[in-house]
């Protein structure tokens, strides 16, 4: 009789946690479970969307960017990758330009499916690298992590595969098959990237453009290890700091702040005072370009110096140019007209870029294929298109298409 009643209140026991565990808020839940196993939880957001927002470009300029013209540039950032120990950095670079719908007639040219595939299953990143190298992927018990850093099977930056990915459109619900062999989804992803996220990272910006493009509504959120995270205090992160010592010049800081301040008009994710001082850092961004741009119409990599840049010009190789010009036409397709440094400008660089992008040979254009790939993504959006949806035209209306480089002209210094 005794044992029967013994059991008897350890069931009754067990049924009441179990009845409390049920009716308890998700942040209670994360609670108890990080007790009892010891580890931190992932941090228990609602996710409203299956597919990623998408912040469309305002502008069509066919005087500034011509069908031929866009046509070549694109043909100049195709894909076309060895593929052995092929990195990880070109492939998210290149499916961010060209998204996971792209489709090309050359079976040498990877399509958005293979390289979306080649960075969210292990199985096909062990057909460029080995398992003795660093694998892209990592199972971390609480979600998918991805190693990133100095090695060469690796990302190269902080959330950048992830960013990369969500802006090519990418579905939440992508199959993620790890070295451990377990299957998971790119909401694992997502949400170890949450979990992980620290305010005081060097590199910010593609954690910001991820979020940004997958929580709204939600404007803020807990992170595993209890604190209050915001788009607000994103944006604080973003700004803070000298403007060319971000990554890429800074430029990729700029793009992020377009980004959410763009989503804020939709979703009124930033508070008013912050989107504000968000308005105000774009318009101080305009003005110091306006002052910096060359007569030729690249911008230097101290851009942020204004018109002191053009006084004390500054040796840059082609590639610092090349981003500087190529990123900042970028996050200026999706700026209202208002925070545009005058038209002439726009098109001077737009003028320069392609010019300078036609001039590269297949080997040029491989070596800075990162930096480049942001021109022919920024052109496209400068006429309100995609490389992917204008490629898939263009293939249709010219079969057999094919850009040559000048022959004689070397690649630009």
């Amino acid at each position: 009789m005794r044992g029967f009643v013994f059991w008897f209140i350890q069931v009754a026991l067990i049924g009441s946690y179990l009845l409390a565990y049920g009716f308890a808020t998700p942040d209670t839940r994360q609670d108890i479970k990080q007790e009892i196993t010891g580890r931190q939880q992932v941090p228990q957001l609602t996710l409203t969307r299956v597919e990623p927002l998408r912040v469309a470009p305002l502008f069509d300029r066919p005087e500034m960017v011509s069908d031929e013209d866009l046509a070549a540039v694109l043909w100049q950032i195709r894909p076309e990758f060895p593929r052995k120990e092929l990195r990880p950095n070109l492939v998210e670079h290149a499916i961010r330009a060209w998204s996971v719908q792209a489709e090309f007639h050359d079976p040498a040219i990877l399509s958005g499916q293979e390289m979306l595939d080649f960075l969210l299953d292990h199985g096909t990143y062990l057909l460029s690298w080995t398992d003795k190298d660093t694998p892209l992927l990592e199972d971390r018990g609480t979600g998918v992590g991805v190693n990133w850093g100095r090695y060469r099977s690796a990302s190269v930056h902080h959330d950048h595969m992830l960013a990369s990915v969500t802006e090519a459109g990418a579905r939440l619900d992508s199959t993620v098959f790890l070295p451990s062999q377990r299957v998971l989804t790119l909401e694992d992803v997502l949400r170890e990237a949450l979990r992980d996220f620290r305010l005081d990272e060097r590199e910010t910006e593609w954690s910001a453009l991820a979020f940004g493009l997958w929580l709204p509504p939600a404007k803020n959120w807990r992170a595993a290890d209890g604190r209050e995270l915001s788009f607000d205090l994103l944006a604080q992160r973003l700004i803070r700091g000298h403007l060319e010592l971000g990554v890429c010049s800074g430029t990729h800081r700029v793009y992020s702040l377009m980004l959410l301040w763009r989503l804020d008009q939709e979703f009124d994710i930033l508070g008013d005072e912050m989107a504000d001082r968000v308005y105000a850092h774009l318009e101080l961004v305009r003005d110091l370009i306006s002052d910096s741009q060359f007569e030729d119409g690249h911008w230097p990599s101290n851009w942020d110096a204004g018109a002191q840049a053009l006084i004390n010009p500054r040796k840059d190789e082609l590639k610092d140019i090349v981003i500087a010009t190529g990123h900042h036409l970028e996050w200026l397709a999706i700026a209202p007209p208002e925070l545009h440094p005058p038209q002439a400008h726009i098109e001077k660089a737009a003028d320069w870029i392609i010019k300078t992008t036609k001039q590269q040979s297949h080997a040029g254009i491989l070596a800075r294929y990162t930096f480049f790939s942001h021109v022919g993504n920024a052109l496209a959006m400068w006429r309100k298109t995609s490389p992917s949806d204008f490629w898939k035209r263009w293939q249709t209306e010219h079969p057999d298409y094919r850009y040559e480089p000048p022959a004689t002209t070397p690649d630009a210094p």
